[in-house]
């Protein structure tokens, strides 16, 4: 029978409300490790200014999925760090997701969608609104007005489905100087709607690990507590949904303009297709037909 060890908390709940700043990241610790990470489509933000929350694996008596959702942030500027298990001398720990002007270590978990293990290239703040890279996210124009287009390279991340940092079978990653830095910043802790959102996933059956081996039912919800909703998405085969499968991204922390609130949103990079230049008389050779490289990605 595995033993679970409270540490730094109040229940067994994953995620917990707590004041403007966080003196403590370490909630619950346990000696089974996490499933893998499903594969799901993400729904469509159900209005501007919702930022995406990546689903992840929560603990109570057994592991449970806490579907991916469309969330509001508790105040304008604020970037969400999601939550991550770590291994250490035997356990794992649970590092609970915050709020912030940046974004902060999340164990290096590749967990799609624009966290691609470290900092967060799905969208930014300007002014008061929110903006969406539609590169990595599955935004609708009838639903968002704010969007933009880029595409960031990533030449340093492994990718895979592993939920946790750490151990032998564990991601390798430690935070850089800007995920240092964002936990040093003033922060908030989830908010009410994400811990209810955790609490309706905690009492459906079907999303704990011991009745869906690891492919939950609904993966991932519109909004907080829908999983009901005809927009909930299940997990499905291991290949990355087309809007979350580009060319190889960026998963270095984006520097602090890139996140801050007044940072303007980038132009489409590629405003159209790219002609393939025509061979010059005499010269023989061909012009780059500017086709990417067909790089694979395996799922998270």
């Amino acid at each position: 029978m595995n033993k679970t060890l409270i540490c730094l908390a109040l229940s067994c709940g994953t995620l917990m409300p707590a004041a403007a700043t966080a003196a403590v990241s370490v909630s619950i610790s346990v000696n089974l490790a996490p499933p893998m990470l499903p594969v799901y489509m993400q729904p469509a933000p159900p209005a501007d200014d919702f930022l995406w929350m990546p689903g992840y694996w929560a603990y109570d008596d057994g592991y449970f999925w806490v579907p991916g959702t469309w969330v509001m942030a508790p105040q304008r500027g604020y970037l969400w760090t999601p939550g991550y298990w770590s291994w250490d001398n035997g356990l794992y720990y649970w590092h609970r997701g915050y709020w912030g002007p940046y974004v902060g270590f999340y164990g290096g978990v590749y967990y799609g969608h624009g966290y691609y293990g470290s900092g967060y290239s799905g969208g930014r703040w300007q002014g008061d609104h929110f903006y969406y890279n539609r590169s990595v996210n599955n935004v609708s124009v009838t639903n968002v007005r704010n969007t933009y287009n880029e595409t960031v390279i990533n030449n340093n991340t492994t990718i895979n489905r592993i939920s946790y940092n750490g151990g032998q079978a564990g991601i390798a990653a430690q935070p850089n100087e800007h995920e240092r830095r964002a936990e040093r910043e003033q922060r908030r802790e989830v908010t009410e709607e994400q811990l209810n959102h955790e609490r309706g996933a905690r009492s459906n059956r079907t999303l704990r690990a011991s009745e869906n081996k690891g492919k939950p039912p609904v993966a991932a919800t519109p909004r907080p507590g829908a999983f009901t909703d005809r927009e909930a998405r299940p997990a499905n085969d291991d290949t990355r949904p087309t809007q979350d499968r580009p060319r190889a991204r960026d998963a270095r922390q984006p520097q602090p303009e890139t996140a801050r609130p007044d940072g303007a949103p980038a132009e489409p990079v590629n405003k159209g297709k790219r002609r393939k230049p025509k061979d010059e008389k005499g010269d023989g050779r061909k012009g780059n037909t500017g086709k990417d490289d067909p790089e694979a990605q395996p799922p998270p």
